[in-house]
């Protein structure tokens, strides 16, 4: 996913279906300067984790 996306998605009203390795998750912040996101499982209290936004998939 590219970084402009991502911010898209993060600002949108809507719930946008993101997945990371198959994981579907919600995005919760993107460091452009790095390109990575912060991200957690949809429906789990699990850790936050920085993920590569390139590894972002919409569904």
């Amino acid at each position: 996913m590219e970084i402009n996306r991502a911010k898209q998605i993060l600002s949108s009203p809507k719930e946008i279906d993101v997945h990371y390795h198959g994981v579907s998750i919600w995005i919760k912040s993107v460091d452009e300067t790095s390109s990575m996101a912060t991200v957690h499982a949809r429906g789990t209290h699990d850790e936050d984790r920085m993920v590569p936004v390139l590894d972002l998939e919409e569904k």
